[in-house]
């Protein structure tokens, strides 16, 4: 019969085989390693090859770490959970949100990133102090009131980085530095924005994202529709921690003790966000909280940024650990069926070997037929408690984009001359023709549901 390990290498060779995977994995269980494997580059210019010691920027995989800085302060007595954070920050135009509100995210608060993209100077790159002045500037509404709902916060833990940094007189990557990365000996992880504070980190792995007109992979610096990974570049807390597998396995093995923090802390972190109602949601204090069967309790995170896929899951009552850090953009759906028969082979479930899915490629047609699909259209029923959505589709260098206020702009990439995919995600775009040629509406189709659209102007 076939270990653990033996599984895992079937698996990784297989996807690895199809061209599938552009990244690092490790198993471990009770702190020893089963399996780890590296594939790919990790600088393509060079030739560079990726290995297990590699640092990725983890994206949203950074949030567990500014939950646990927080929760130092907690310790300290330097703050409580439930204190309101105009404690700190008090010209914040937001009131009546707690400290546990924001670990949370039952705050409602309004997404930075639609304000950068509808209101910023993009020639300069955002901080922390950016955003909160934004916030401040624009002032725009909450979606829902603290505490009545749960909604995935980036501004949430935005502001937890700016008020670690006003609590400790440490800036964020100082804190965290001296605080968590040291004394669990992550020498390899940092607060690093390689674009706003350039430094030299020796085997780092830089993000690529595919570009579907030249057919080859780039930095999303050069790519238009991933572009604001500059101007975006040195905003801290809801990710730019920089780390590898060895020092993530690090910090799985501390939360099993009291060395950093005490196991009264680290239930409160594991345990499900209460509403005002009584209710809760399963996410902690940056965990998000899972059954596994047969294997109990979870809590993992995960990340993305483009050209980054990252995840760590904690199978906490079995002693189990997966981490898988990705630096080459694929489908989400092909990600997430890797990331699923890795943890059956762990938990010891039937699981399935991944097909890597058709390579999406650019019809070739005359693009000047793209100028019967510019206008401004309205997705959605009107008047339906929010849920019609203004779009325009433009042209740029003879490219079409869909542009929604306040949210990032979509290329939309041909698969014939009426219907259009997005990069990486599910969702494309049909349009529908007049007798003159001309589109009058549009569909767009994710998960097998159609919403339409119809042209409300000419632009």
């Amino acid at each position: 019969m076939n270990t653990k390990r033996e599984k895992l290498e079937q698996l990784f060779a297989e996807i690895d085989r199809q061209g599938g995977v552009n990244g690092v994995f490790m198993a471990a269980e009770r702190g020893e390693v089963i399996y780890e494997v590296a594939f790919g580059f990790a600088e393509r210019s060079s030739g560079r090859r990726l290995t297990t010691n590699t640092v990725f920027e983890l994206a949203s995989l950074s949030k567990p770490f500014t939950a646990l800085g927080v929760i130092l302060l907690e310790e300290q007595g330097k703050l409580a959970y439930d204190d309101p954070v105009s404690l700190w920050i008090p010209e914040l135009p937001y009131p009546g949100i707690t400290v546990r509100q924001l670990l949370g995210h039952t705050s409602g608060l309004p997404d930075y990133m639609e304000l950068f993209l509808t209101h910023w100077d993009r020639t300069r790159i955002a901080t922390n102090a950016d955003v909160l002045d934004m916030l401040i500037r624009y002032q725009p509404p909450v979606y829902f009131e603290p505490g009545e709902s749960w909604l995935y916060s980036n501004t949430g833990y935005v502001l937890l980085a700016v008020l670690i940094e006003r609590i400790s007189g440490l800036t964020f990557a100082e804190y965290m530095r001296s605080r968590i990365f040291r004394p669990l000996g992550m020498a390899r992880t940092s607060v690093h924005n390689r674009r706003y504070r350039p430094e030299t980190i020796s085997d780092y792995a830089y993000g690529y994202v595919f570009d579907f007109h030249s057919g080859e992979y780039k930095l999303p610096d050069d790519i238009g529709d991933t572009q604001y990974v500059r101007f975006l570049d040195g905003i801290q807390g809801d990710g730019t921690v920089n780390s590898n597998m060895c020092d993530l396995l690090k910090f799985d093995r501390a939360l099993y003790t009291d060395s950093l923090v005490s196991r009264r802390s680290l239930d409160q972190a594991f345990a499900p966000v209460p509403f005002n109602n009584g209710e809760t949601f399963d996410y902690g204090f940056g965990w998000i909280l899972e059954q596994k069967e047969g294997k109990g309790r979870a809590v993992l995170h995960s990340g993305g940024w483009p050209g980054y896929a990252t995840v760590m899951i904690r199978y906490i009552d079995a002693d189990m650990t997966l981490i898988y850090l990705r630096n080459r953009e694929q489908a989400v759906e092909f990600d997430q069926a890797v990331i699923s028969a890795a943890e059956h082979i762990l938990l010891e479930l039937p699981y399935d070997i991944p097909q890597l899915p058709p390579e999406q490629k650019i019809a070739s047609f005359d693009r000047k037929l793209y100028e019967r699909y510019v206008g401004t259209y309205r997705i959605g029923e009107e008047g339906s408690d929010g849920d019609s959505t203004i779009a325009q589709v433009l042209i740029e260098e003879d490219r079409l984009f869909l542009q929604i206020t306040g949210k990032v702009r979509l290329e939309l990439y041909p698969s014939t001359q009426t219907r259009f995919f997005v990069r990486l995600i599910p969702v494309e775009v049909e349009f529908l023709c007049d007798g003159g040629g001309k589109a009058e509406k549009l569909i767009v189709i994710q998960e097998d549901a159609e919403t339409p659209g119809v042209r409300i102007g000419e632009g």
